[in-house]
């Protein structure tokens, strides 16, 4: 299963890049497989890492997913996939209110994905500052900061994996002491 969701991500994702970059965009969806591998050997919960962005980002449809990786693989994805139609902060506001609630195989993913994004922004932002923020569609960083810092507390049921430090830490790399 883990094989056949690589390969279907690659495919779906083929021809896109990271925000700001030149750097293929499966990159992103692998690299929270392997961080979700390093906390959970559930293969529907790795599959569903490397899918997470499929519905959000890639146009495949809830029912596409189902067919291919079974209905729990397609609720996980479903249920991590933010609606494209709202606003950043809508969105946004919408996950953590989701978060407070959501289950562990969630949580998890919930935290590849933002780590694997921490690290490539921390990545820029030692290399580029404070320009990092024009590259996004909220050029706001205090807005950002809101966002990821509202994820150190969401996660806390984490706090033990080396993962959710490693996320931590780098919130406060990039966007210093909450509230400040």
């Amino acid at each position: 299963m883990i094989r056949e969701a690589a390969e279907f991500a690659e495919k779906v994702h083929r021809g896109a890049f990271r925000k700001g970059s030149n750097i293929p965009y499966i990159t992103h969806p692998l690299e929270t497989a392997v961080i979700a591998s390093m906390i959970s050997d559930e293969e529907e919960v790795i599959a569903a890492a490397l899918l997470h962005d499929t519905i959000e980002d890639a146009g495949v449809s809830y029912g596409e997913l189902k067919e291919h990786f079974g209905r729990h693989v397609a609720d996980l994805v479903a249920e991590e996939s933010e609606d494209k139609t709202k606003t950043w902060m809508e969105r946004k506001s919408c996950t953590i209110d989701h978060l407070r609630s959501a289950g562990r195989e969630i949580k998890i993913i919930t935290l590849a994905d933002k780590l694997s994004n921490i690290r490539s922004t921390a990545r820029d932002y030692i290399l580029v500052g404070e320009k990092i923020w024009e590259r996004f569609n909220v050029k706001e960083k205090e807005k950002h900061a809101w966002y990821y810092n509202s994820m150190v507390d969401l996660l806390a049921d984490l706090r033990e994996y080396p993962e959710y430090q490693e996320y931590a830490r780098l919130c406060l790399s990039v966007f210093g002491p909450p509230g400040k």
